[in-house]
């Protein structure tokens, strides 16, 4: 294991983080930083990480760029922009001139939170795509199970660029629920510009049974639909720390994830936990 695809970092002196909200978050609600994050990685002998948007605020992305020049931990950063303003192609430029501009590895935005189901099938929003794609920059996809159809047809409409769906995108595991999200993964696997990230399963799953063992048997089924159909080749490790540690440490996902493909050849581990990221990203 050498590449985490996927982590965040805030501090709350600089920005508050209004998604923390509820009861159930509350332990989020303190600043986790790059201080905080490398030692737990450097432990589980992580050597590359990519460092992922949490809000729509301009701002965080340049902040982002900032960092990864000063971590060697940090080799790219999925960023945040407005993907439906006319000047998207401009400030993808403009992002790129910044100090750490070249760590700029790809876009994301909070589809989840948005009402439309096919927000990303907008107008608007596809000419934001189509800039991203020319610009030569992933596009991570982190969506709720309903919204999957509609990355579907965006993967399709714009095959030349590569799109990533982050945990899986959000399966109903708690409840045990496989369908429709099982199809909607498997028709987004046919499309050759998609990849998926083995992350953010704990927190989907019962705080209570999480912490009395690791549930193998739990997410073993959404953990095997997505390998079925991505295969190793386009799946990617992700830890999602610190949202993570709301359900396990970051060495209990680290070690679980491991599990989950223990049957693998080294070839596809290898895949999973260090070669999809690299060249997915152009880390």
């Amino acid at each position: 294991m050498t590449v985490d695809a996927h982590h965040h970092v805030w501090d709350l002196s600089v920005r508050d983080q209004d998604w923390i909200t509820g009861p159930e978050l509350q332990p989020l609600r303190r600043d986790f930083t790059m201080a905080d994050f490398e030692p737990e990685a450097r432990a589980l002998h992580i050597d590359r990480s990519v460092l992922v948007q949490t809000i729509t605020v301009a701002e965080e992305t340049p902040e982002f760029l900032a960092l990864a020049q000063r971590h060697e931990l940090i080799a790219g950063v999925v960023g945040w922009t407005d993907l439906t303003s006319p000047g998207v192609a401009d400030e993808l430029a403009r992002l790129r001139e910044l100090p750490g501009g070249p760590y700029l590895k790809g876009i994301r935005h909070q589809v989840q939170g948005e009402p439309d189901p096919e927000w990303l099938l907008r107008p608007d929003v596809r000419r934001g795509l189509e800039a991203v794609a020319a610009a030569g920059l992933a596009y991570d996809l982190v969506v709720l199970p309903h919204q999957l159809p509609a990355c579907v047809r965006a993967a399709a409409a714009l095959p030349g660029l590569t799109f990533v769906l982050d945990h899986l995108g959000k399966p109903l595991i708690a409840s045990g629920e496989l369908q429709p999200w099982a199809s909607d993964v498997h028709a987004l696997a046919e499309l050759p510009n998609t990849v998926c990230k083995l992350s953010g399963m704990v927190t989907e799953t019962d705080p209570g049974r999480w912490r009395s063992g690791w549930p193998t048997g739990e997410l073993r089924p959404y953990a095997d639909t997505v390998l079925d159909a991505f295969g190793p080749g386009r799946l990617m490790f992700g830890s999602d720390w610190p949202v993570c540690t709301l359900a396990a440490t970051y060495a209990e996902v680290a070690h679980g994830s491991g599990v989950l493909v223990l049957g693998l050849s080294p070839d596809e581990k290898k895949d999973i936990f260090e070669g999809t990221a690299t060249r997915v990203y152009g880390l």
